[in-house]
């Protein structure tokens, strides 16, 4: 009869924060396997070690080596597997002869543990029972005495051996995040939280629970001292809120065509840095509300005042966001934003503009890629331009075989311009040409179909509708599945030389 596999939580570091099930399975087993360095020392087995009786059998399983440097014919992550597979081996021979075995491991068994490889080899063959411990996490947080996350936020558990750019775009998108494996990578985690606007609020913990534990203001730890058993803390910040900025700025930003799934991690780090988020009311609703935070809705039709309320905001040492949506340079807030940030009084007050996911890129990725080559895009809107002006830059469009992207096509007020550009493209364009006809996209009413431009009826066309004219070379290809995608080649057919 086969023995049992354990894996055993310890907790952080102090011995006394061990479960009762822990020492219970301890004391049960018949082998104690622990994983440690070259030099033969393991946290793990120090934790354990009042529990660890002279009958029991002890498997140290020591790792081959601790630096990525190896000869060997895999790399560093072969050298690993072979030594998972051996140490595997090596507890399943016990498994084998009917004894109990418990592996150690610090914090808990399946957080970033050594303990996991044994299981991914083992669990499936023998009987198995995983005892969860107190995580470093829950013990950081314990130790610097700030909650970690409340109500709605987010926590993230990130890595610091990620890259740079990705450990700033995972900082800069969390309301809460605690950084683990610091050491040699730590000077990579302080840049990336300085670039995320996080540094202000990072906590350093370094063994926590353990003797000779340090916390400190991240911004002063010297990084020459920091260990790998060490965390990054950004704890809640329902009762603080955003740190206070140093000096007031106006950030514009793109939701993208509909919810969150549309927002980029440079988006979502300034929406949640925001003392102030300012926007047509519509777009703020798409906008998790935070603690601390004010929200001040407008009217659509109100953008150079919203755009002056956000600066004389910023001008008074606020961070404001101003929501818009999609892409907040296509036709959206960026530049009501800088034609006002662009008169005397607010020439000291810093704008930026950060990109979003344009309601014309989020069409076209529905229905394939009809924007695969030049495109024009185009407001329908004569709210701000003459139809004049909208009918010979669709002229001059069509004529020039571009795909054509329309924005504002129509309202419930406002339909005759649909009709109106039809007819206009309709002489220049053959009936069949495709059309991209994009409803509500990524919201709970999309709706995406690709018709013939002769078959474009005007009263299905409202303010949530974007359309995509297809030029001479854009396909329109019905699939297996029964769906029609469309695509513009990028190679364009040769034009035969005069005289030909």
């Amino acid at each position: 009869m086969s023995g049992k596999l354990y894996g055993v939580g310890l907790g952080p570091g102090d011995p006394s924060l061990m479960t009762l099930r822990a020492v219970e399975v301890i004391a049960e087993a018949d082998v104690v396997a622990y994983h440690c360095a070259r030099h033969g020392r393991s946290i793990a087995r120090s934790i354990a070690a009042r529990h660890i009786r002279e009958d029991h059998v002890e498997e140290r399983l020591m790792y081959p080596l601790t630096v990525e440097t190896t000869d060997h014919p895999g790399g560093y992550r072969g050298a690993l597997d072979d030594f998972y597979e051996e140490a595997s081996a090596r507890l399943a021979a016990h498994l084998d002869a009917g004894r109990t075995v418990a592996v150690l491991a610090e914090g808990d068994p399946l957080f970033y543990g050594s303990y996991q490889h044994m299981h991914k080899r083992l669990a499936h063959r023998y009987e198995t029972e995983v005892v969860p411990g107190v995580t470093s996490v829950s013990a950081a947080a314990a130790t610097i005495g700030k909650p970690l996350v409340e109500a709605e936020e987010v926590l993230t558990i990130i890595p610091g051996t990620l890259p740079e750019e990705e450990l700033t775009a995972r900082l800069a998108a969390t309301d809460s995040a605690v950084v683990m494996k610091l050491g040699r990578t730590f000077p990579t985690v302080r840049r990336a939280l300085e670039r995320a606007d996080r540094l202000a609020d990072a906590h350093y913990v370094e063994r926590a629970t353990m003797e000779g534990r340090r916390t400190a203001p991240l911004v002063e730890v010297d990084p020459d001292t920091v260990p790998y058993f060490s965390v990054a803390v950004l704890p809640s910040r329902v009762d603080t809120g955003p740190a206070a900025p140093e000096r007031g700025e106006v950030v514009v930003v793109g939701t993208g065509p509909a919810g969150p799934l549309w927002l980029t991690p440079q988006t979502r780090g300034a929406l949640a840095s925001a003392t102030d988020l300012v926007g047509y009311t519509t777009y703020l609703d798409r906008v998790p509300e935070r603690a601390g935070q004010r929200r001040h809705g407008s009217d659509n039709k109100v953008e150079s005042e919203r755009a002056e309320f956000a600066l004389d905001l910023a001008r008074r040492g606020h961070r404001v966001a101003v929501v818009s949506g999609g892409d907040p340079g296509v036709f959206a807030m960026a530049t009501a934003v800088l034609e006002v940030a662009s008169q005397e009084g607010y020439a000291d007050v810093p704008v930026r503009v950060l990109p979003g996911v344009t309601a014309a890129n989020a069409a076209a990725a529905k229905a394939g890629a009809p924007l695969g080559h030049d495109y024009a895009t185009l407001s329908l809107s004569d709210r701000l331009k003459p139809w004049e002006v909208i009918a010979e830059r669709l002229r001059a469009a069509a004529a020039a075989d571009l795909v054509l992207a329309l924005y504002n096509p129509g309202s419930r007020s406002r339909n005759w311009q649909v009709a109106k550009a039809r007819e206009l493209l309709l002489e220049l364009r053959a009936p069949d040409t495709p059309v991209v006809v994009a409803r509500d996209v990524g919201g709970p009413a999309e709706s995406v179909r690709v018709i013939p431009l002769a078959d474009l009826d005007p009263t299905e066309v409202d303010m949530r509708t974007l359309l995509l004219i297809g030029s001479s070379q854009t396909q329109a290809v019905r699939r297996g599945d029964g769906g029609t995608v469309a695509w513009t080649p990028r190679r364009y057919p040769e034009t035969p030389p005069t005289g030909a």
